[in-house]
């Protein structure tokens, strides 16, 4: 009864995600560089910093848990989760595979069949701890089913810079990449409908905080990016400057609270937040992602600027709790939750194990 009382908790979130919710990703790839920016908005930008480890054996937290997908990560990973550790909205893992969603009304996953099932963000955690490249990462998604009311696609780029879109659209999972991905970006509609309306569209006049005008202007940028000769430095900055150019203005619902920037070759995480706007960086290679040692964790929204790698602090169920209560409590429809099923949703990622991958 407890799993299924959070179940419906995550089920409700975001079927009012539908309403507020808006995000924008894209790769920067050329002269060497691989980036990939990401725009989260939402009513609020509380979330932790997470380190996860590799050789960790979990389990899904789906309802039917005979049916959940089972696994051992294979890889460490450094992941944003706003409503609970093992639920990121996103992450980069240690070999410099990044997934990342975004909201998409057209989603219908597929129906229950033969395969394990996994909610939509530890579909995410799933992939980072399976994944060295984009190809074995759709490879790992064709083995398992989403079963969630959460209704989201994904864009999913490697440290070599290969894209692809992952979208359920009538059931069925369908992958653009390749010569089939013309230009590495994606929002809120489904990737084909924002690329015929690009093709149409003038640039200059896609204004708008729109879906649709919001993906007209990162392609333009994404497209401009690989016709310069930029430091590494330069590349994270312009990859800062499509994501102001993409955020959300002038809303009195949502805003952008976290703008992320993956510089995949090097290993490092750019970020800034709303509420604390200097720029800091995470060298993901600095970590130890070996089972049995604690988790790291590091507050979003601390205000710090510069490296902050070194600032990470050991995991506590208790920040995890904190987390939860707070994003649960500036959730206006999730603020009666109950105290069990807070406190489920806190100590689930500890009854993970350490085990060796097969």
């Amino acid at each position: 009864m407890m799993k299924k009382l959070v179940c419906s908790v995550f089920a409700l979130l975001c079927l009012f995600l539908n309403q507020t919710f808006a995000c924008t990703t894209f790769c920067l790839v050329g002269k060497g560089e691989v980036l990939f920016g990401r725009n989260y908005d939402w009513t609020i930008g509380d979330a932790l910093v997470l380190v996860n480890k590799r050789g960790v054996a979990k389990t899904a937290t789906i309802i039917d848990s005979d049916h959940g997908v089972k696994w051992i990560s294979k890889y460490g990973s450094v992941t944003f989760n706003q409503y609970g550790r093992e639920n990121p909205t996103g992450g980069m893992n240690e070999v410099g595979l990044v997934v990342e969603q975004m909201w998409l009304s057209d989603t219908e996953y597929p129906k229950v069949d033969a395969r394990p099932a996994v909610g939509t963000q530890e579909w995410i955690q799933y992939l980072l701890d399976n994944s060295a490249t984009t190809a074995e990462a759709i490879k790992n998604a064709e083995g398992v089913r989403i079963e969630s009311e959460v209704k989201v696609h994904y864009l999913i780029n490697d440290k070599a810079g290969n894209t692809a879109s992952v979208e359920f659209l009538k059931g069925t999972m369908v992958v653009h990449t390749g010569a089939n991905l013309a230009t590495p970006t994606l929002t809120n509609n489904t990737y084909d409908e924002s690329l015929n309306y690009a093709k149409r569209a003038d640039a200059a006049k896609a204004n708008s905080n729109e879906s649709l005008d919001r993906f007209t202007r990162a392609v333009k940028k994404t497209k401009d990016f690989d016709k310069q000769t930029l430091s590494d430095q330069q590349a994270v900055a312009y990859a800062f400057e499509v994501l102001s150019d993409v955020a959300q203005k002038n809303r009195t619902d949502t805003w952008t609270q976290w703008s992320i920037v993956y510089d995949q070759k090097r290993g490092k995480i750019y970020f800034r937040t709303l509420e604390s706007p200097q720029v800091k960086s995470i060298d993901t290679k600095a970590f130890d992602y070996s089972c049995g040692i604690p988790v790291k964790m590091f507050d979003m929204n601390a205000k710090e600027s510069g490296d902050v790698t070194a600032r990470f602090i050991d995991y506590t169920r208790k920040a995890n709790r904190d987390l939860i209560e707070r994003s649960f409590n500036g959730t206006s429809f999730l603020r009666d939750t109950p105290a069990m099923a807070r406190i489920y949703v806190a100590s689930y990622p500890e009854s993970f194990t350490c085990r060796s991958a097969k």
